[in-house]
């Protein structure tokens, strides 16, 4: 009896060394794409009101948690009895992404020209505020379930030829990190002022360590939201193109002579704008029928 024990205990310990190192490797693979989805995701959660923020994120941390509950078992099934669906959707997300991340570039450059006979704008309402912050949590959820699926797909990957139970363990270990780690880190990042003016009513004495430390962090949170919309936006299009490289054979080994970033960029790029064109012109062809 008490051979069993010992047995199945350092049966327990195997799997954990095996969960353990895999993890690790795992998390090496899925470090830049956790690198992305942190920029996407912070640029995402941005925006709102001071008394917001916080309760707006937690709704799309949630929504995270749910994508993941969602996402995981069906990676798993997927994975193991219809493998080409996984690339299939990977390419759908891909196209996504690229299509939002042309779009924020072409908005820039081209925003939407003011009507002659616009109405001025009036104050919303509260019901009108809470309608908006709800479909940017919804927007901001659907781009987080995409970029999970990625991470989990990439993380299954690397554990492509462990048991099973060590594939459960170290995808599921991954994807709560994930989530864990990237929104706690932008919790951190989108509070960095109410940070700051603690630091600064810390102490009545001027130009101390903590005055200095928090007017940083209060004049820095302008300028670390605004890049954040550009590595955002350039995080898409190469999460887009590195879904296209990785899972379209033709595309393997595109211009070697550059680096595979610059080839996943302008790829990304590419396809979003050719994504747009369609959407815009199915939109106008929509318009016309609806008339």
């Amino acid at each position: 009896m008490a051979s069993g024990i010992f047995a199945l205990l350092d049966d327990i310990a195997t799997l954990m060394d095996d969960v353990a190192m895999m993890t690790k490797v795992a998390g090496k693979k899925t470090a830049g794409i956790l690198g992305d989805d942190l920029a996407v995701n912070a640029e995402k959660a941005s925006g709102f009101m001071s008394d917001r923020e916080l309760p707006v994120l937690w709704a799309i941390t949630k929504g995270s948690f749910l994508n993941k509950v969602i996402i995981l078992p069906v990676a798993f099934l997927l994975s193991a009895f219809i493998p080409a669906a996984v690339t299939v959707i990977l390419i759908l997300g891909g196209l996504y992404l690229a299509y939002e991340g042309a779009e924020k570039i072409y908005e820039y450059f081209f925003p939407h020209a003011p009507h002659e006979n616009k109405p001025k704008l009036e104050k919303l309402s509260k019901e009108q505020i809470l309608t908006r912050e709800k479909e940017k949590i919804k927007s901001a959820i659907l781009t987080d379930f995409i970029l999970s699926v990625e991470i989990i797909i990439i993380a299954l990957g690397t554990v492509g030829n462990e048991s099973l139970t060590t594939q459960i363990l170290v995808v599921t270990i991954i994807a709560l990190l994930a989530t864990v780690g990237v929104y706690g880190i932008v919790a951190v990042i989108i509070r960095m002022d109410e940070y700051g003016a603690k630091l600064i009513d810390l102490n009545e004495r001027e130009d101390s360590i903590s005055d200095k430390i928090g007017k940083f962090l209060v004049n820095a949170l302008p300028k670390v939201i605004k890049s954040l919309s550009v590595i955002g936006t350039i995080a898409l299009l190469l999460v887009s193109g590195g879904i296209f490289v990785h899972n379209i054979h033709f595309l393997h080994g595109l211009f070697p002579s550059l680096p595979g970033i610059l080839v996943e960029f302008c790829l990304g790029l590419i396809v979003g704008a050719l994504v747009l064109l369609v959407i815009n012109a199915g939109k106008k062809v929509w318009e016309k029928i609806r008339k």
